[in-house]
């Protein structure tokens, strides 16, 4: 069985899913053998990102919690080196990247590759005997705690209209606009203030967080076909 070179780099002990390398796998018009190599040195790894923020190695028949990669330290190397796919190999079906070395790892998702999974709360420590705040409060994503996370912007959530998909902007180079995970979506649903009238069938307008008002701005709806609905509050 031939791992990836940075799963061979990491620390003794980190977990690894046991998954066959060698198979040819064919998708759509795609066909590709995982670790294969186009040239000398160059070996290529292809990846899936399902929903909920889950990593799985893209030929995995079976996506769930049990066959998706879950250690941290190999979560957070994988994610911090992601990045647009512009090696004209895969462009349109493995749109992103990440990079290991010599190692290609070709990325594609179910709906995009960064999916906030959970808000983590302003860290506190005492200076001077007083007890302050040391940042603001994080989105993390895809299992990486703190390690993978950007700083939450309640005004800039973005519902989109003709899925009702929550989205939040994520780093520019893993595409701009992350996916916020289902479950935390429903938590954050009631936070949110639609127009007089519309209840819950409309574009809502403000999202109600920590005894703040915040109006939607809806800067993220350039990046999807828009409704009319969808177009960013004046």
């Amino acid at each position: 069985m031939l791992f990836p070179l940075w799963v061979r780099r990491l620390k003794r002990g980190v977990l690894f899913s046991a998954v066959r390398i060698a198979a040819c796998s064919v998708r759509g018009n795609v066909t590709y053998t995982q670790g294969q190599s186009p040239e000398p040195r160059i070996r290529e790894y292809f990846y899936y990102i399902d929903h909920q923020g889950q990593l799985f190695l893209d030929d995995t028949r079976v996506k769930n919690f049990i066959t998706c990669f879950k250690d941290q330290h190999f979560l957070v190397f994988f994610f911090s080196r992601l990045c647009r796919n512009e090696t004209g190999r895969y462009q349109d079906s493995f749109p992103f990247l990440s990079l290991c070395g010599r190692e290609r790892n070709f990325v594609r998702c179910d709906d995009r590759p960064v999916v906030f999974t959970q808000i983590l709360g302003a860290e506190e420590e005492e200076r001077g005997g007083e007890v302050v705040s040391e940042a603001a409060e994080l989105l993390s994503f895809c299992g990486g705690g703190k390690k993978l996370s950007v700083p939450f912007r309640p005004q800039c959530l973005f519902m989109q209209p003709k899925t009702g998909r929550l989205y939040h902007p994520s780093p520019e180079r893993a595409g701009a606009v992350g996916l916020v995970r289902s479950a935390l979506a429903i938590e954050l649903s009631s936070c949110f203030e639609y127009a007089p009238g519309q209840a819950q069938t409309g574009q809502p307008t403000h999202f109600h967080w920590a005894g703040l008002r915040h109006r939607l701005t809806n800067e993220l709806a350039v990046h999807f076909t828009l409704d009319p609905g969808a177009q960013p509050n004046e």
